[in-house]
């Protein structure tokens, strides 16, 4: 009976404080902790002679989106050399801080968005799980030709997951315990 009543104890101690990661579960921390749907941007620096070529690559300035100054004279240092048109106007974000000095414009280059959790592993501890989730890149705009982008590619991502007690919480900077994983 002792036997019995010990072993009943263990079940209730250990198999119900376990608390097991749910797929549905991780979406919804996922897409809180990392704000998806996400505005995928760009930065421009204007007066890089580097993103003139890319620029003129990815044929924005044949499209109409920028006007690009490809003779620069030597007061023209420092200046930009890309300008944006009004017909860029609805893709510039918002500058941040120091984008003026920089000369940087940030423009829109599309979405990201989650599409499904394809995996939970949870390690060893039964503390800590692994999450692989997949994302797409949505709604690109003329600038997503700068980083390459193509419409409804998925691409892999992994989230790294600790078990507080309150719950599940994604570790944006994962700890040791997920290197060897």
């Amino acid at each position: 009976m002792k036997y019995l009543f010990a072993l009943g104890s263990l079940f209730l101690l250990f198999g119900c404080s376990g608390k097991k990661l749910s797929r549905d579960q991780a979406l919804t921390l996922i897409k809180q902790a990392y704000h998806y749907p996400e505005v995928w941007d760009y930065e421009i620096f204007t007066a890089d002679p580097d993103q003139v070529s890319k620029m003129t690559a990815a044929g924005l300035e044949e499209q109409g989106f920028v006007t690009i100054n490809h003779h620069p004279r030597l007061l023209d240092m420092g200046k930009p050399l890309i300008q944006l048109t009004t017909k860029a106007s609805p893709y510039v974000l918002p500058a941040e801080k120091n984008d003026n000095d920089s000369k940087i414009v940030r423009v829109k280059a599309g979405e990201v968005d989650f599409v499904e959790v394809t995996g939970i592993k949870l390690l060893s501890s039964g503390k800590s799980a692994i999450v692989e989730y997949s994302t797409i890149y949505k709604n690109l705009t003329p600038f997503s030709g700068l980083l390459g982008a193509t419409a409804n590619k998925q691409k892999l991502q992994k989230a790294y997951f600790s078990l507080f007690d309150d719950g599940w919480r994604v570790e944006k900077k994962p700890g040791i315990e997920f290197l060897s994983n």
